[in-house]
């Protein structure tokens, strides 16, 4: 089965659109932080925007320059941090090479962090408190298993890559001991050994390493659950573009073997937006619990 991450995504921010219209207060703001003209950067925020104008959730574009310092971007998210009318912030990344990406995540307010890369929110899942913002791909990976009645309790889960946006969050998010975890974890990365076979034995295969194509028919079993994460470009004479979008599973091969599997484009990337969405909406909220929105 081809799970239908475009579908479901919509499905979620019709569901936040009809909260979000509920509500007689001012509508949730996310503000969002471009530094520098890098294209796919560029891409990304504009499509983040469009989806949190089409659910009602207004958005601040702050668009800087790439030849600003450091300090002078600590300084714009200070600005944003003593907003009382933003409830949400992300920093798109990469950011300039001159500019040290996880001293600008630490700055900004855990109550704002709406990707989920904070280290007090990073903290509250790995003791398994779910109340904070859980990284926006991680958590549409595992919204995407349950709305598609995927059960992998008890099931042994490959997760192939490492990263701190993906991989790390994803693995803790799997082994956790509530309904969407309970899963037996591996992690493979570079230096893993034997990793086809380390395939082979997993019932869910979690992949992201920005390599086109890289799991083959012959490294996954019967009846596996893939969830591809990758999105890289390869040439392609057929396309107006000269390219097509991929992801790391070579799809067409291995697609006839799986019980689930996402495609891309319209698996995951979709939900990671709708995640986004999903957690200025729950800032949103926690402040009106708290009175700080009339």
């Amino acid at each position: 089965m081809i799970i239908d991450g475009k579908k479901i995504a919509e499905d979620i921010q019709q569901e936040i659109k009809a909260r979000i219209q509920s509500y007689s207060t001012r509508p949730p703001c996310l503000a969002v932080v471009l530094v520098g003209e890098h294209p796919p950067s560029q891409i990304y925020v504009n499509r983040k925007t469009q989806a949190c104008a089409a659910v009602g959730i207004r958005s601040i574009k702050k668009l800087l320059p790439a030849n600003m310092t450091e300090e002078e971007l600590l300084a714009e998210i200070e600005i944003l941090n003593n907003d009382p009318q933003i409830d949400g912030i992300l920093v798109q990344l990469p950011l300039p090479p001159h500019i040290n990406p996880n001293r600008i995540t630490y700055h900004i307010n855990p109550n704002k962090d709406v990707d989920g890369f904070h280290p007090f929110n990073v903290g509250k899942m790995l003791i398994g408190e779910m109340d904070g913002f859980l990284p926006c791909t991680p958590l549409g990976i595992k919204v995407l298993m349950e709305r598609s009645a995927i059960d992998i309790t008890g099931k042994h889960a490959l997760v192939i890559g490492r990263s701190n946006i993906v991989g790390k969050p994803m693995a803790a998010l799997l082994m956790q001991g509530m309904p969407g975890g309970n899963a037996t974890v591996t992690i493979a990365h570079r230096y893993s050994i034997d990793l086809p076979t380390l395939c082979r034995l997993a019932d869910i295969i979690i992949i992201a390493i920005g390599q086109p194509k890289f799991l083959k028919a012959d490294m996954v079993k019967e009846g596996a659950i893939v969830i591809d994460v990758g999105i890289n470009k390869i040439e392609d004479a057929t396309k107006k573009s000269g390219y097509q979008i991929v992801g790391d599973v070579d799809f067409e091969n291995v697609a006839p073997k799986c019980s689930y599997i996402t495609p891309v484009p319209g698996g995951v990337g979709p939900m990671t937006i709708a995640m986004l969405l999903h957690n200025t909406l729950l800032s949103y909220q926690l402040k009106l619990k708290q009175g700080l929105i009339s």
